[in-house]
């Protein structure tokens, strides 16, 4: 609606501008789709500043631009694809797995959970950068926005290398349609 708004304002002020301009124009208005909610995503950069209002809880800052450390519990808030109601998608988490994570720890389980619908956890036994990818069936992602959480079975607790809580790097996380 307000882009809609905005290119009929802008129109009229074109035509206002131009007062020798002796042809008619046309101002044509194009329908335009909205988000169900102003900046609501389906696919978060981490390391985009807009996707902070969508990194619910759990996440550091950005770091060379591109990533976030997690802490043990992590969650964010996602709109479903359009045919998600109906069909499910795919979520999907680009991470890595920091050697000092797995040289402490030597392995950790990631799961998570879409609006309560638990998926299959995944166990990162090597360093290294991976993709955590799950079905999302339908009835866990109705309505405009999904909460996912996600939880690593253990993570660097706060200490004198780094005071904050550790868990994973992450990149991406997103719903992609099927």
């Amino acid at each position: 609606m307000r882009l809609r708004v905005f290119v009929i304002l802008l129109a009229a002020a074109c035509a206002a501008a131009a007062p020798g301009c002796k042809r008619k124009q046309k101002i044509q208005v194009v329908e335009t789709e909205e988000e169900p909610e102003a900046g609501l995503v389906s696919t978060v950069h981490v390391a985009d500043p807009a996707a902070g209002q969508q990194l619910l809880k759990g996440f550091h800052g950005v770091e060379q631009g591109a990533w976030r450390w997690t802490m043990g519990k992590f969650s964010v808030l996602l709109r479903p694809p359009r045919t998600a109601p109906a069909k499910g998608a795919l979520l999907q988490l680009k991470l890595a797995v920091p050697d000092p994570v797995i040289d402490k720890l030597k392995s950790v389980t990631l799961s998570a959970t879409v609006n309560g619908v638990a998926l299959a956890p995944e166990t990162y036994a090597q360093p290294g950068e991976y993709t955590y990818t799950r079905d999302v069936p339908a009835r866990a992602l109705q309505g405009e926005a999904v909460q996912v959480d996600f939880a690593l079975d253990r993570f660097l607790a706060p200490g004198v290398a780094d005071a904050r809580e550790l868990g994973i790097v992450v990149s991406m996380v997103g719903l992609e349609p099927k």
